[in-house]
């Protein structure tokens, strides 16, 4: 149950933050005057990098990077942004848009480089566990 909830819990936290998000009515929404599209647009853009990220580590878990699993992040990220959107479009004050959607994708696709590119460097500096293990046995006396 721990391992699921591990893999899969990052996933559902950032999903019901979307939706909730998306649920507020648009009179209720903050404004940020000149920089509100900018803000807006931006925090469609890191939810679903921060979704598609945690997509990727529920398919992940921590095995070598496939093509197909980052395929599979971004079509689930991509799919939720579209259901996103129709239920937005329910929402008083609001309305639903492919371009967001469009915005959305792009957020993800930023969220797995950004993935990708911060687990390569960090399995960069960790040395494989058989090359500590024969680095040990060589500097016993």
């Amino acid at each position: 149950m721990k391992a699921w909830i591990r893999r899969l819990g990052p996933a559902i936290i950032v999903m019901v933050l979307i939706f909730i998000a998306s649920a507020t009515p648009g009179s209720e929404l903050p404004r940020f005057g000149f920089w509100d599209i900018f803000v807006k647009k931006g925090g469609h853009m890191l939810g679903y990098a921060l979704l598609t990220a945690a997509y990727f580590h529920a398919l992940n878990n921590g095995r070598s990077i496939t093509r197909f699993q980052l395929i599979v992040a971004v079509c689930l990220a991509i799919l939720y942004a579209a259901t996103d959107e129709w239920h937005q479009s329910f929402t008083p004050g609001r309305t639903s848009s492919i371009r967001d959607v469009c915005i959305d994708a792009v957020g993800g696709f930023i969220g797995l480089a950004l993935w990708c590119l911060i687990r390569n460097r960090l399995s960069r500096h960790k040395a494989p566990r058989s090359r500590q293990v024969a680095v040990a046995r060589n500097h016993q006396v």
